[in-house]
């Protein structure tokens, strides 16, 4: 399932892609996201026609940017988004490397309660709502990062 939302800019913007989530791991809340969580709202999002915004630190009112491309691999939640002012403190700090998490808001849809692996309590989820990415100096997954600045 792959959603893909094309936008004419300029070629100034900083793109960069990565995985916003990462299936199967246990994330820092003792959340696991599920494969195939994602589709439903990818798919509602893409017949609406409704774009994901960038956000800085989750921030709804500092958006730097939109979601181009997104959808579930093998691996997780992988994105193509770009920052539209390069100019920006988060365009600098990612192409500087100062910063590469990624973080995603979302509301949950279906998710149960689990015994993880070392005895603790946390979620499964298996479907959420998909609202926003997020460049983030710490995300809830180690591993949810950015691999690739243009």
């Amino acid at each position: 399932m792959n959603m893909e939302t094309k936008f004419t800019t300029g070629f100034d913007a900083v793109r960069f892609a990565g995985y916003a989530a990462l299936f199967d791991r246990v994330d820092a809340g003792r959340d696991v996201i599920c494969k195939g969580a994602f589709e439903k709202s990818l798919r509602d999002r893409r017949i609406e026609g409704d774009a994901i915004p960038l956000l800085w630190q989750h921030r709804p009112d500092q958006q730097i940017g939109w979601v181009e491309r997104i959808g579930e691999d093998e691996r997780g939640l992988r994105v193509v988004a770009r920052v539209d002012d390069p100019e920006s403190g988060a365009a600098r700090m990612l192409r500087d490397g100062k910063i590469n998490g990624l973080s995603f808001g979302y509301r949950a849809r279906a998710l149960k309660q689990t015994t993880l692996d070392d005895g603790r309590q946390g979620r499964e989820l298996a479907e959420v709502d998909l609202f926003e990415v997020s460049l983030v100096t710490r995300p809830m997954q180690g591993g949810a990062r950015v691999h690739f600045v243009i």
